[in-house]
């Protein structure tokens, strides 16, 4: 078996096909949602580059292959017959990152002020994925007006925008004081 072509040009006029065969414009906001998810798993890939903590890096990864089977299921007509058979997330993942999101948040200093992104390099990219994440939300709420989308896949992603607030003030205390929002 040879090496399989990675262009088609199949969408060389501003169509694409969803995962069930419907061609639809390249603006979509389907498209503009599994998009943002497909960036938001890259940024996460990033951001684990700078993690040094096995436990951590091990949940974001976990947290990448769910995100994979957001997007795929965001490609899928979800108005179509099955498409409620096909597995996305969990109430389990869901309780997943908000034990996590306890955990870490138990071992930070109380905080009464507005976050500034920044303190060191780890913390500089997760809040990158806490605003990339807050985008996905929004696109994804966007495509639930019109299609249906999984409720447990909406509450995964809200929970994910502040699983990764936690890990950005997680890792800027680790080297640094946070940085506050002055007025």
């Amino acid at each position: 078996m040879g090496k399989s072509i990675i262009y088609t040009r199949g969408g060389d006029k501003g169509k694409t096909s969803l995962v069930g065969g419907t061609r639809v414009s390249k603006t979509h906001i389907r498209l503009e949602s599994y998009g943002s998810v497909d960036e938001l798993n890259s940024y996460i890939g990033w951001l684990n580059c700078e993690i040094n903590d096995e436990d951590t890096s091990n949940f974001l990864l976990f947290i990448q292959h769910r995100l994979f089977n957001i997007g795929a299921y965001l490609a899928y007509e979800t108005e179509k017959e099955g498409a409620n058979s096909f597995e996305t997330v969990s109430e389990a993942d869901v309780e997943r990152i908000e034990h996590e999101i306890d955990r870490i948040d138990a071992l930070l200093p109380k905080i009464n002020k507005f976050v500034l992104p920044g303190g060191n390099e780890a913390a500089s990219r997760a809040h990158i994925c806490r605003t990339v994440t807050r985008r996905v939300e929004r696109l994804t709420y966007r495509v639930a007006e019109n299609y249906p989308v999984n409720e447990v896949v909406l509450a995964f992603i809200n929970r994910l925008s502040d699983y990764f607030f936690i890990l950005a003030r997680y890792e800027s205390n680790k080297t640094s004081q946070e940085l506050y929002w002055e007025k």
